[in-house]
């Protein structure tokens, strides 16, 4: 929780929106930036609230972008964009992957500007980003997808 928190504080100072911990019973809101700030896994449910879980007990990402992409693409019907930054391991491909055959638009980051490029490297060779850009790109497609959509 104290990496979250500071996480959070950080990103309140470089951004314009909202960015708050997750807590139990949450929604996704337009202009809220959500961060998990447990070692359990962040995940939507049926009824469009946020929890935490341990399952899968074993996954060693914790918490893993994979669980919480995955209940996207189970749950949330709109098609929207998904983003997988700089980071150690494979979590997050398999569940980009998924989002991307429901229709979502992919993004990660390139490999000149990863510090890790693990993470978004397996999304890339698994075919699950429809784009691949710095962060400075991935900002203004967002940008473009919001104001275009």
């Amino acid at each position: 929780m104290q990496f979250s928190a500071g996480l959070v504080d950080w990103l309140n100072q470089q951004t314009p929106l909202t960015v708050k911990v997750a807590k139990i019973g949450d929604r996704l809101e337009k202009g809220i930036v959500l961060v998990a700030g447990t070692n359990d896994h962040l995940s939507l449910r049926s009824d469009f609230t946020l929890h935490y879980t341990k399952e899968p007990i074993d996954y060693p990402y914790r918490p893993s972008v994979n669980v919480f992409f995955k209940s996207l693409a189970q749950y949330w019907n709109h098609k929207e964009t998904a983003v997988l930054l700089t980071g150690m391991g494979q979590d997050g491909a398999e569940g980009m992957s998924l989002l991307r055959s429901r229709g979502w638009h992919t993004i990660a980051q390139d490999e000149k500007s990863s510090v890790v490029y693990g993470m978004p490297k397996a999304a890339v060779q698994l075919n699950a980003a429809v784009e691949v850009l710095p962060p400075e790109a991935i900002a203004d497609r967002l940008v473009q997808r919001v104001l275009f959509k």
